[in-house]
């Protein structure tokens, strides 16, 4: 491929990522975290920016991608997994929760108390879905969209306001908040999760290799090759333009309190520009929204066309414009209210199945080693789960509570190296490698 290629697919790999909880939760940790910052950063980062790159090339590694890394558990669970992922960042979670974003922040501003506002909330969404339906339509031409016009654009708007704020706000750090004044890494890890791209990763690393793939790149390594030059182009602009709202957000805490990154990002908007910034940080927040549910949109229509070829890529776009559409009008607060649940749920899963894939060759059996060391993150990844959804495990709290880092809730890291460790020592004594095994190593 040319240079410019792969920079234009990496922007767009960027503008899919960069969607709702993007912009919303770095602000917020930087002024949660106050001096603390820089500390806790690293930790969102981590699982802001790191792990998402590490999914694209685990799965840029692995012929078949996802679905033949969880097949290294079994075919079943493959199968489900991935259904619940694609389908939860795409119409039942992410793709309405931008929507919705994108309107709270790119029109509601401007309406007032206006009696109307769930009719204006029906015709935004309507004209929003139309938008992303007509783009999804053609993935081919996604990277010219996203990639050349409306990325730089936002880009743009974005440095725009960081420069500003920069000149402008000079107050000093504040102390931290009771949840970054001790463990700051591990608090900004989790909060991380929030961004979902981690998960989205696993839906847009086929986006990726569809792309790189048009423009004639066959051989695995050379895929693998331009995945990762891409992968560090978002990377990077992911990692500063997170550093550079978080800074926002932490020099806004000394204006007063906030109740979340929009409050802090809408306050510093109005207070730097007036009106100017309320309209600048509506059209940055719905673009970044637009991009994003464009991106998931494609995802889901190639995944689902694939799994059910019976079904057509355009029939499945369909099908989850029209869902995501309906969804995204029961308003924010309700859409919000099963992300937390699903992503200390999901997050363990996958970031031990990403793990894995890169010690792959070194397990004789590599199927125990993943559904052991799955089986045993599993366990505890859906104790948080139900615990986020207000669920009381009663006696088996106090083994929750009892393991390393449940503190700081990641006490699945144990039980998570147990697995392997057993599935490492069943493999070991394991006569032949299944059949799965036998045909993923000679098609690799």
């Amino acid at each position: 491929m040319k240079k410019m290629d792969t920079v234009f697919i990496g922007l767009m790999l960027f503008s899919m990522f960069f969607g709702a909880g993007n912009l919303i939760f770095p602000p917020f940790l930087g002024a949660e975290a106050g001096s603390s910052y820089w500390v806790a950063m690293a930790g969102f980062i981590v699982t802001g920016v790191g792990l998402p790159f590490a999914v694209l090339f685990a799965v840029s590694l692995v012929k078949g991608g996802v679905q033949t890394i969880g097949n290294r558990v079994h075919p079943l669970f493959s199968t489900i997994f991935m259904m619940v992922i694609y389908l939860s960042i795409g119409p039942f979670l992410a793709i309405p929760r931008n929507a919705n974003v994108a309107y709270e922040m790119g029109l509601k501003p401007f309406l007032g108390n206006n009696s109307n506002a769930a009719l204006i909330l029906f015709l935004f969404t309507a004209i929003f879905f139309a938008l992303v339906y007509a783009i999804s339509l053609n993935p081919s031409k996604m990277e010219k969209y996203m990639g050349r016009w409306i990325t730089p654009t936002l880009l743009l708007a974005m440095v725009v306001l960081c420069t500003v704020g920069f000149v402008k706000l000079d107050a000093p750090l504040q102390s931290p908040t009771a949840n970054y004044q001790s463990g700051a890494f591990s608090t900004g890890f989790i909060e991380g999760y929030n961004t979902m791209d981690a998960l989205a990763a696993l839906a847009f690393g086929i986006v990726i290799l569809t792309a790189i793939q048009q423009r004639g790149v066959r051989e695995r390594k050379k895929l693998t090759t331009y995945t990762l030059k891409a992968g560090l182009i978002a990377g990077t602009l992911l990692a500063l333009v997170y550093v550079s709202l978080g800074l926002i957000g932490g020099k806004m805490a000394a204006a007063g309190s906030f109740e979340n990154g929009t409050d802090i990002l809408s306050a510093a908007s109005t207070l730097l520009l007036g009106e100017s910034g309320t309209a600048l940080l509506g059209f940055i927040f719905t673009l970044a929204c637009f991009t994003t549910v464009v991106g998931l949109t494609a995802a889901c229509g190639q995944y689902f066309s694939k799994l059910i070829p019976n079904v057509s890529y355009k029939t499945v776009v369909l099908l989850v414009t029209l869902v995501s559409f309906t969804l995204s009008n029961l308003g924010l607060n309700q859409i919000l209210k099963v992300s937390v649940p699903f992503l200390v749920t999901a997050y363990p899963l996958t970031i031990v199945l990403i793990a894995l894939t890169f010690f792959n060759r070194f397990f004789k059996n590599p199927k125990k080693v993943y559904g052991s060391a799955i089986l045993f993150t599993g366990v505890f990844a859906l104790m948080d789960g139900l615990l986020a959804f207000g669920i009381g495990l009663g006696p088996v709290q106090v083994i929750k509570d009892i393991l390393p880092l449940s503190s700081m809730g990641l006490q699945w890291i144990l039980p998570a190296l147990v697995g392997t460790g057993v599935g490492i020592v069943i493999s070991n004594f394991s006569k032949k490698s299944s059949k799965l095994d036998t045909l993923e190593a000679k098609a690799s």
